[in-house]
């Protein structure tokens, strides 16, 4: 591709270069993935032995979601899926949208940065394991389309776009049709019939006999899907028999009855190029089929694809958690599904709708939208919202008569108004429009009807999930301390993290309290679960410990005097807790301890080791209980850590040995940054990522003593 500026020779090279690794591998179907800008969606960008409306639900794949196209850009490793069996096992959810007979791989194409994912797909017959030669060949092909998209990004080609993807063909295995008439007559020949369809499902062929048993001229078939020209195979489940033999490259048989009770025998033989079809009557000898036939069910009547793509769509709607990942799903997947190029999700609020999330559109008339009242004369959103009946307008003439402003408002010349309704309660309403005029089919119509009823379902679950969230959040920000105080030679950092899981909040608590100008007092700890009632807690117990300490009693006291809030209150909630009264004056740090984790001490020479503080029982069991006390020297230089199980505890490690590696990380870090220093401690304890558990942490430098009294 050096050399030239033109995005299409750019576009043509790496296609043959991707046709090539699809005919080499021996795969059925090939699909090249690119990551968008952000790096948080995977497009289709070219595609392989299949048509495109197949690989319409997953034309955009974000690189968080459960695929193996996702896991494989996201870890930088090749994902093998060796049978369908596995595919269900490991990706449900692209199991049951794809449920065929099929081996795949999908191996990352980096380069100088990852630019995407290769996927390869072959027939169930193929071995169930790959050899490293062909892990290798995977490899190579990959770092040559890296290379290929690299010269290409020079000349500013190939940006992942909502573009349509190319379809190539992998270049051989195809058949001539020359001699043209001695084929035809060698068809003719044959008894029933022979047809023949393209990989879109097109009549390409068919032969006299085929016309005689199917009621209809070649005229009436050529170029045409069987499914529409002959209204008794407008069957999902005959249109599914298509797919599976494109996908499995499989034979595929099954019988099915032309009216008014004439039963035929269709059996499809499918290749790289195509489907060969021959049509016999049921009854009679028909060829030899080595695939079992597929079961038949019931279906509604729809397009088998967009069955699929609800089915998908459903699937993902069931996993999303707060309103930000219905706006993403909405925009990155619903919206490519219907090819449509704007979205307004809006919500129901005090009789007004108030714009939650929004593509396609300019800020200025995402203003003007903002806040229309639910009857507004603007837009037939209201109208929509207060009926409950979609509302699907095909171009702004017919808007004109009703809404004259809405055209002008967003530029856009077609809309679909969804409703979203939950329980028979309006939770606010998904607009999708598009750039041009649009005719909403019946089929699409139903099925935008009912994925609004998902859309609205999930939308009311993850409102309700961030009003929680919000809440908990707040409620933790409130009581933990906004700021620790300035103490007199000492230098002070904290952090906490909440769990992954759940609602962001828990019991972990710390706190600082100044003691007049020669003392402090450090508190660290945790209250058992990640709820509001272990933060409603966790505030009981720090306001419990800080009363104690501003008393000027000793950590045993305050423990002791802890404990009997707790008890008193008959929580079901056990705490830990580590208290240190640190004496400056006399330099010395007095600590007791609750059954908490031992804080760690390290000394100026950079030797760090955990502090041996004999543990009390934890606060709220024993109202008597009694809690020895720890002394060591408080001299210049010394820094003292305290943190919470979260940053030790580790399924299957022993307690001791995760201490006594948090102690040799505490003694290798820089304490020029006290903050860098917390950050280092986090990487290196692996909790950057998912926790189990909420993680609180209180470091103290010791740099020099106070100024005398006065």
């Amino acid at each position: 591709m050096t050399g030239t500026d033109d995005p299409a020779t750019d576009a043509g090279e790496l296609d043959a270069a991707f046709a090539e690794t699809v005919r080499r591998t021996g795969a059925s179907i090939g699909a090249l993935y690119l990551l968008d800008p952000g790096g948080q969606l995977l497009c289709l960008e070219v595609l392989c032995g299949a048509p495109a409306e197949f690989a319409a639900p997953w034309a955009r794949v974000p690189t968080a979601g459960p695929a193996p196209v996702a896991d494989a850009v996201r870890e930088g490793r090749m994902v093998w899926v060796g049978s369908h069996e596995e595919m269900a096992r490991s990706y449900p959810r692209t199991a049951m949208v794809l449920p065929y007979p099929l081996a795949l791989v999908a191996a990352p194409v980096t380069g100088v940065r990852t630019w995407g994912v290769l996927l390869l797909m072959w027939p169930a017959t193929r071995p169930p394991y790959m050899t490293g030669r062909e892990r290798g060949h995977i490899a190579s092909s990959c770092r040559r389309l890296a290379r290929l998209l690299e010269e290409a990004a020079e000349h500013g080609g190939f940006p992942a776009s909502d573009a349509r993807p190319r379809v190539v063909t992998a270049g051989a295995g195809h058949r001539t049709a020359s001699p043209a008439m001695a084929a035809a007559d060698f068809a003719e020949r044959l008894p029933g019939g022979s047809c023949a369809l393209d990989l879109e499902g097109h009549i390409t062929y068919v032969s006299s006999g085929a016309c005689e048993l199917l009621g209809r001229d070649a005229a009436g078939l050529l170029g045409t899907l069987p499914w529409q020209s002959l209204r008794w195979l407008d069957d999902p489940v005959c249109e599914d028999h298509y797919r599976a033999a494109v996908i499995s490259r499989e034979p595929v048989s099954f019988t099915v009855c032309r009216p008014p009770g004439r039963w035929l025998e269709i059996h499809l033989y499918p290749d790289a190029s195509g489907i060969s079809a021959r049509i016999v009557p049921s009854g009679g000898r028909p060829p030899p089929s080595p695939a079992p036939r597929r079961p038949t069910g019931t279906a509604a009547r729809a397009r088998t694809g967009q069955l699929y793509q609800l089915t998908h769509l459903a699937a993902a709607l069931t996993e999303v958690v707060g309103v930000q990942d219905v706006i993403d799903l909405v925009a990155d997947q619903i919206m490519p599904a219907f090819g449509a190029q704007g979205l307004v999700l809006s919500t129901a609020d005090a009789g007004r709708l108030r714009i939650t999330g929004y593509r396609g559109y300019p800020p200025s008339a995402i203003e003007r939208l903002d806040g229309l009242s639910v009857d507004t004369g603007l837009t037939p959103a209201g109208r929509a919202l207060g009926t409950g009946v979609p509302a699907f307008v095909p171009d702004p003439e017919e808007m004109r008569r009703v809404y004259p402003e809405a055209p002008l408002v967003g530029g856009k010349r077609a809309w679909a108004f969804l409703p979203l309704i939950t329980s028979g309660r309006p939770v606010g309403i998904c607009v999708l429009s598009y750039d041009g005029p649009h005719t909403f089919s019946a089929e699409e119509r139903a099925v935008m009807t009912s994925l609004a009823g998902l859309i609205a379902q999930a939308f009311d679950r993850a409102r309700l999930y961030d009003t929680k969230h919000e809440l908990a959040h707040g409620l933790q920000q409130a009581l933990l301390p906004h700021s620790l105080p300035a103490v007199n030679g000492l230098r002070v950092a904290a952090r906490y993290l909440p769990a992954t899981r759940g609602m962001d909040i828990g019991g972990d608590f710390y706190d600082l309290i100044r003691l007049g100008d020669g003392a402090a007092a450090a508190v660290i700890g945790d209250v058992q679960g990640h709820n509001v009632a272990a933060a409603a807690l966790m505030g009981q117990v720090r306001s419990g410990v800080h009363a104690h300490a501003t008393l000027g009693t000793s950590p045993d006291q305050v423990l002791r005097g802890t404990n009997r809030l707790l008890t008193d209150l008959g929580t079901d909630l056990f705490t830990s807790c580590l208290y240190a009264h640190l004496d400056f004056v006399r330099r010395r740090a007095t600590l007791a301890s609750a059954g908490h984790p031992p804080p760690l001490l390290r000394l100026p020479d950079g030797d760090a080791r955990p502090v041996a503080v004999p543990p009390g029982p934890l606060l709220g069991i024993d109202p008597d209980a009694v809690y020895p006390v720890a002394e060591i020297p408080l001299t210049p230089g010394l820094m003292l850590v305290f943190y919470t199980d979260g940053l030790v505890e580790t399924p299957g490690a022993d307690l001791d040995d995760s201490i006594a590696r948090l102690a040799g990380r505490l003694g290798r870090s820089d304490d020029e940054d006290l903050d860098l220093l917390i950050d280092g401690l986090l990487r290196e304890a692996g909790t950057t990522g998912q926790r189990l558990d909420d993680i609180a942490i209180l470091v103290l430098h010791h740099e020099t003593g106070p100024r005398p009294p006065g």
